[in-house]
């Protein structure tokens, strides 16, 4: 009994939670509280996963429930920050490094010149040189917006 418990972050709370980000997200739902019965069918998920998914995303501070008198959740009133990024409405600095690069690819694979080319082949080459760590720290201040100045 000491293996761990299986996954259920990939496998039910992600995908639920990305369903009720959708839902928030849409202008037919414009934000106001909706019923968790419309997650089932948006996440695919059964609603027995659903409901499930959607106690340990409420503790976890992801989602704001509305319960019923039995305390079980019937709608869901938003998501937090953290929930819009993990959903992928919102970006994270590794998600907008990982857009830099291949940004930097496609413009040294389709610049007009063999010195842009060059240039931007460099550019790509120096990114990928600094690599992920260094780069999602560097995203990270742009996202955050800080900027760190010189002297």
């Amino acid at each position: 009994m000491t293996s761990p418990l299986p996954d259920t972050w990939f496998t039910r709370d992600l995908p639920v939670l990305r369903a009720i980000a959708r839902l928030v997200d849409t202008p037919d739902h414009g934000g106001s509280p909706y019923l968790l019965g419309a997650v089932v069918p948006a996440s695919g998920l059964p609603k027995a996963e659903v409901t499930v998914a959607a106690k340990a995303l409420a503790s976890a501070g992801y989602i704001e429930p509305l319960t019923n008198h039995a305390g079980d959740i019937v709608r869901v009133t938003a998501i937090s920050a953290e929930a819009r990024r993990l959903a992928g409405l919102w970006p994270t600095p590794q998600g907008e490094w990982d857009r830099l690069l291949e940004q930097l690819v496609a413009r040294a694979e389709n610049a007009p010149t063999e010195v842009e080319r060059q240039r931007w082949r460099a550019f790509a080459d120096a990114a990928t040189a600094v690599g992920p760590e260094a780069g999602a720290l560097l995203m990270q201040a742009l996202v955050g917006g800080y900027v760190p100045r010189t002297s």
